[in-house]
């Protein structure tokens, strides 16, 4: 189904900087009079948001296909909730993480069969695409110079080999993915910031998006 709105998506590993660069794009967009809502997975309604605490509690023992469900649950009450109204509205959605993330994470990270995985992604999302997708890939070493003092949720406090997994799975399934792109996330963040502002222009994204 073809939506009013235009829907961003920003994925790549924790620590990468593309909450920074969201809420970046949030600011410039609003600042040119877009109707923006910027959310994040797992999260962006209340629903969502308790799944997200579980989720990501260091606390917690969570089996990797429980794992899945429970991103798959938060996602379909993302999608139905916000997601779908919004670009209903014609707004211009900015969210972290989607999809890909769970390839990335439960797939290549978790092992778990991607049928299953693009098929549960089906289901949750009633096949809501992105217009773009940003994919910040990093180098290993900055995950640990930035986290040096931050807290670690439960997914960050996974190893260096499930990194590289993960990341494998970002950079292979970016590659199959229609719209999506790769950003080098080494880089300043005022020269990511100009990549992004030139996929945006090169994908079309603020044409017809609606304006407050």
């Amino acid at each position: 189904m073809k939506y009013k709105g235009k829907f961003i998506v920003f994925e790549g590993p924790d620590r990468c900087g593309k909450s920074t660069q969201a809420n970046m794009l949030n600011k410039y967009l609003t600042s040119l009079g877009f109707d923006v809502v910027i959310t994040r997975e797992p999260g962006g309604d209340s629903v969502a948001e308790e799944i997200r605490r579980i989720l990501l509690d260091p606390t917690n023992t969570v089996s990797p296909m429980a794992e899945l469900l429970l991103y798959e649950a938060s996602r379909a009450q993302h999608t139905e909730q916000k997601i779908i109204p919004a670009l209903e509205a014609g707004q211009i959605v900015i969210c972290e993480r989607y999809t890909m993330s769970s390839c990335a994470y439960q797939g290549y990270g978790r092992g778990i069969d991607m049928e299953i995985i693009n098929r549960l992604n089906s289901i949750a999302t009633r096949d809501v695409k992105p217009d773009l997708t940003l994919v910040f890939l990093m180098s290993d070493k900055y995950f640990t110079e930035r986290g040096e003092y931050l807290f670690s949720d439960r997914l960050e406090l996974e190893d260096e080999a499930f990194r590289h997994k993960m990341r494998r799975g970002y950079r292979e399934v970016a590659a199959k993915t229609e719209n999506a792109v790769i950003i080098d996330a080494d880089r300043p963040v005022a020269e990511i910031e100009a990549s992004v502002l030139e996929e945006i222009k090169k994908h079309n994204i603020l044409e017809g998006s609606k304006t407050v």
